[in-house]
């Protein structure tokens, strides 16, 4: 579905991708910035993080609209896996908020996320080129840095889920119904070698089809 008013959608997604740009830029100085205190790190970029983290939630809404070219499934695969991670894991589990994985997860999101968001700004204004080749190349390094963050951070939750039920049903109750969030999460775990291989590979077409024929379209509005 084309927008109804092309330039009031261009500056909307100017805008967006900006703030997201700078959010991002914020999430990752205070990570840089706390590296070392692992213990603390994640109380240092909760807020800004569950801002501009959950924000990318509107990404699926462009796609569904029409505002930007991306695939609907793929997009919501991306947005969903990094926001569950940040509302399902590590918000209700303070172990999994100390582990190893949470420096390496903020690593990858934070340099990813800046590159992206700001080469989707660049690009509505013809300038996407000063940044494509990094957009199309540092996920091959950064991908599997973040998948492993998060693989961390649902593996150190799995105990505390189960020792304090953590979002779990058990019969009987009024409801009859039954469902343990530790086996979802294992469930989870088990999803990203299906789905991760899909969006790292599509990543690779991506950068073959950009880098190899000129400048993109990605993200421009239709």
């Amino acid at each position: 579905m084309a927008p109804k008013n092309n330039n009031l959608v261009t500056g909307y997604l100017f805008l967006y991708n900006t703030l997201l740009t700078v959010g991002w830029a914020y999430v990752f100085f205070l990570s840089v910035q706390n590296y070392s205190d692992l213990g603390g790190l994640w109380r240092k970029v909760e807020f800004p993080l569950k801002i501009f983290q959950t924000a990318a939630i509107l990404e699926i809404v462009h796609a569904i609209l029409g505002f930007v070219s991306s695939n609907v499934v793929l997009t919501f695969f991306q947005v969903f896996s990094r926001v569950f991670v940040l509302w399902g894991i590590l918000e209700l589990s303070p172990p999994s908020q100390t582990c190893f994985g949470v420096p390496l997860l903020l690593f990858a999101w934070g340099v990813t996320e800046i590159i992206r968001y700001g080469y989707y700004a660049l690009n509505l204004v013809g300038l996407a080129s000063i940044i494509q080749w990094f957009r199309y190349t540092l996920f091959i390094v950064l991908y599997p840095i973040g998948i492993t963050g998060e693989l961390a951070c649902i593996y150190f939750a799995l105990s505390y889920v189960k020792q304090n039920g953590i979002l779990t049903a058990k019969m009987p109750n009024a409801l009859n119904f039954t469902f343990d969030y530790q086996y979802f999460l294992v469930g989870t775990m088990l999803s990203y070698i299906p789905i991760f291989p899909q969006l790292y590979f599509h990543m690779f077409a991506q950068r073959k089809k950009i880098l190899g024929k000129g400048p993109t379209v990605h993200g421009k509005v239709k």
